[in-house]
């Protein structure tokens, strides 16, 4: 038998005085506004393809670019600059004579080779592990073992110094972009005029300022491997759980208290992915500084392009890369090791002081034997170079032959199914036609946040006198970029959830990331000759490592608790990635994105070097003609304006998107938040 509740009089009330359910208004989805813009930009487009775009030549200059050159050539003879010069002479001439070059009257350093490797293993060990002290050690020895000695203490002594003066410039510059949101605006805009500015265009003021030489080299690389460390830095000190910041504020600690005890531990990982990105992002200018005559491994490289020998190259490259990596497991291991004896756990330190105690005596023995016998002090020639180079060669060859017809589907495939169309929309149309139709895009994608910075942008672009060229690149860059974001979140997902895939592909990573571009240049323009398309390929080879990174870093990051969670209520494996891991990590993603177009657009100037055209090539032609730097400049500047473009529009999106979750969470009661 059922029974009926029977509404009482207070029900009655209460029921009758509940404001109705508000009826949820639907929109219309992004989505379908892209794709009304975009046709109403196809259909215009096809009735004034081809007219008003624009174009300039390579060899052709405005007046506008005339007048900047006149304004670059008026910065020479500066006095800061000079002794800017004279201290970063100083310092790269005393370590180059205590570890790479010999000191008068000396044929040798002053510290030899075996004692240059007996104070390096000591180090690895003290900071990290035996399992570290060994990775430097070997690859210390590999540098004299394939003849690159000297060239890789150079190498060494660039990037720590540019690396020196990153961290003590840029770690305060993180915390006060952590801290302070005027900062966070402002900063960042320097930060994508760093990072975005090609490094070939800072050689036009750097060559002007410092002359060639040292001084040149570490400027060019402190100002490229810059902006990583603050902004990764910067965010991981934001992103700390509000709650912990929450609960020491509740204990009266300062601002300084809580940045000391909460923040900046909280935010080791990423603090030391951002030391890692800094290291490496030095690491890559090798080639670039040896276009100054800076000291260091590009040298042989670059000898080695000129003569296209793939395998001479390819050997500083690869030591180029293993540098990289021990330095990377150096920075991790010791910010492991340092937080385990934080939390009390590692080996006794009384037993772990008296271990490298004793073990300084066989590394001072060594080092007063390197300054006593010739053989400990100079390597040893060994023929391991040519050999490796010769079987590289071989191999090359026998890979471009294999591969040339693989290779040539794929390049046709990209080229027809996206470059092509969409270079043709943005570079064939009118550049009003173009002005508007991404305006309105940046506005559908990115809101209001994206009006502005999309207008001033665009207005910039239009105002350099390079729009074509500038909407070619463009175009490359957002197929780049896509390739990229594929691959960062294929294996960035892979390497997150697998620590043993993570140790595995890592390396690679690394590789790809240090290995200089003009190395692989080689065999790409081999099997896609010179082209956009190669351009394209170095992008994405160059860009990809950093965005994975990232990308496994924010998926590693998110709490197991949560995870267990989502796999209790019986989700798939692919529920548990898209409907908890990714959207948990949409920081870190974004942050990828970021950097993988910010390094992408990076790769603009040598693209420019095998066939990419456009400013790339415009960069390229003003270094060889001072004359042309004013539209080196602008072609500069214009990579920049679309670096920022692009950022501004994506975080707008990324930040509506978290906005439009957070209403649509279901509140007790079956309700929404509106």
């Amino acid at each position: 038998m059922s029974t009926a509740t029977v509404p009482t009089g207070v029900d009655r009330v209460e029921r009758d005085a509940a404001p109705p359910p508000r009826r949820e208004q639907r929109r219309v989805p992004r989505w379908v506004w892209v794709l009304v813009v975009l046709a109403g930009w196809l259909a215009i487009w096809s009735l004034t393809k081809g007219t008003h775009t624009q174009y300039l030549s390579g060899s052709d200059q405005t007046d506008f670019h005339a007048r900047l050159s006149d304004r670059v050539s008026g910065y020479s003879s500066n006095p800061v600059a000079t002794a800017i010069a004279d201290f970063i002479n100083v310092v790269v001439g005393f370590l180059r004579e205590l570890i790479a070059i010999p000191t008068r009257p000396r044929p040798a350093p002053t510290i030899g080779w075996l004692g240059v490797v007996a104070i390096a293993t000591w180090i690895g060990y003290a900071i990290a592990s035996w399992r570290i002290a060994l990775l430097v050690a070997a690859t210390f020895l590999s540098y004299g073992l394939f003849g690159y000695w000297e060239d890789a203490m150079d190498l060494l002594v660039v990037t720590l110094v540019s690396v020196a003066f990153a961290v003590v410039i840029g770690f305060p510059l993180a915390v006060w972009l952590a801290l302070s949101s005027w900062a966070a605006r402002w900063v960042t805009l320097v930060l994508d005029l760093l990072q975005t500015m090609p490094t070939f265009v800072y050689l036009m003021f750097v060559l002007v300022v410092f002359g060639i030489g040292a001084p040149t080299a570490v400027v060019c690389t402190l100002a490229y491997a810059l902006p990583p460390i603050i902004r990764i830095a910067g965010f991981g000190i934001r992103d700390v759980s509000p709650a912990a910041i929450e609960a020491t504020n509740s204990l009266g600690a300062t601002m300084m208290q809580r940045l000391r005890k909460v923040q900046i531990p909280m935010a080791r990982r990423t603090i030391i992915v951002g030391l890692n990105q800094t290291i490496l992002a030095a690491l890559s200018m090798a080639i670039i500084a040896s276009y100054v005559a800076g000291p260091g491994l590009g040298k042989p490289v670059i000898a080695a392009l000129t003569e296209s020998d793939f395998g001479a190259g390819l050997v500083p490259g690869l030591l180029i890369v293993a540098t990289g990596i021990m330095l990377d497991r150096m920075t991790t291991a010791a910010s492991e090791r340092s937080e385990r004896v934080a939390r009390g756990g590692g080996e006794d330190p009384r037993r772990r002081r008296l271990v490298l105690g004793v073990l300084l005596v066989p590394v001072a023995v060594a080092v007063w034997y390197s300054r006593y016998a010739i053989d400990a002090a100079l390597f040893p020639e060994t023929s391991w170079a040519r050999s490796v180079a010769d079987w590289a060669n071989s191999w090359m060859e026998s890979f471009t032959s294999a591969a040339d017809t693989a290779a040539g589907s794929f390049s046709d495939a990209i080229s027809y199914g996206l470059l092509n169309p969409l270079q043709s929309l943005l570079a064939d149309s009118p550049w009003w036609l173009s002005f508007l139709g991404l305006l309105l895009l940046g506005v559908v994608i990115g809101g209001r946040r994206a009006v502005v910075p999309t207008l001033l942008c665009l207005a910039g672009l239009y105002l350099l006198d390079l729009w074509h060229d500038s909407m070619i690149v463009l175009n490359m860059t957002l197929v780049a970029t896509l390739l990229v974001m594929v691959l960062a979140l294929v294996f960035g997902v892979w390497m997150g959830r697998s620590r043993t895939v993570d140790v595995v592909i890592r390396p690679t990573l690394d590789a790809g990331q240090t290995i200089p571009a003009f190395v692989y240049l080689i065999p790409v323009l081999a099997l896609f000759g010179s082209t956009r398309f190669t351009a394209i390929v170095a992008a994405v080879v160059y860009a990809a490592p950093a965005a994975i990174k990232l990308v496994a870093d924010g998926i590693r990051g998110v709490p197991d608790v949560v995870v267990e969670a989502g796999r209790s209520t019986g989700s798939t494996k692919w529920q548990e990635i898209t409907k908890v891991q990714l959207p948990m990590a949409r920081g870190s993603l974004v942050l990828a994105t970021n950097q993988g177009i910010l390094y992408v657009l990076s790769m603009v100037v040598i693209g420019g070097l095998v066939g990419a055209q456009a400013l790339g090539y415009d960069v390229i032609y003003a270094l060889a003609h001072t004359d042309y730097a004013g539209k080196g400049l602008a072609a500069g500047l214009s990579i920049v304006l679309l670096g920022i473009m692009l950022d501004r529009v994506m975080r707008s999106a990324a930040a509506r998107a978290g906005a439009g979750a957070v209403q649509r969470q279901p509140r007790a009661g079956g309700r929404w938040w509106h």
